[in-house]
């Protein structure tokens, strides 16, 4: 009897380490799938990344026409109001009008 009872607990063990074992496993590809999920959603974002960059390129030459037509509007704009802005900064630098300051006492 005490050798049967030692095989059953035997078998017992052993279905114990055939379970441990399918577990393992069944958590080994778990694991393995998350991982190649994880692997697929970076490189998708890399991807993503990489044409968003691509579009940046041409968004940087929009910016860099729209610069350079300021600066072209801003120096036309220049060239045409600067001799009047002169003439009228001339004109009242050396429009000099004396006065006697209303403080001002004669002292005699």
């Amino acid at each position: 009897m005490t050798s049967q009872s030692q095989g059953i607990q035997q078998l017992l063990q052993a279905e114990k380490r055939a379970k441990d074992k399918l577990e393992e496993a069944k958590k080994n590809d778990e694991e393995k799938y998350n991982k190649q999920s994880y692997l697929t959603l970076y490189f998708a974002q890399r991807i993503s990344a990489f044409q968003v960059m691509g579009s940046h390129g041409n968004l940087s030459a929009k910016i860099e026409e729209q610069t350079t037509e300021t600066i072209r509007n801003i120096t036309s704009s220049y060239h045409k109001n600067m001799e009047s802005m002169m003439k009228n900064i001339l004109s009242t630098i050396c429009d000099i009008n004396p006065e006697v300051h209303p403080n001002f006492r004669n002292a005699v």
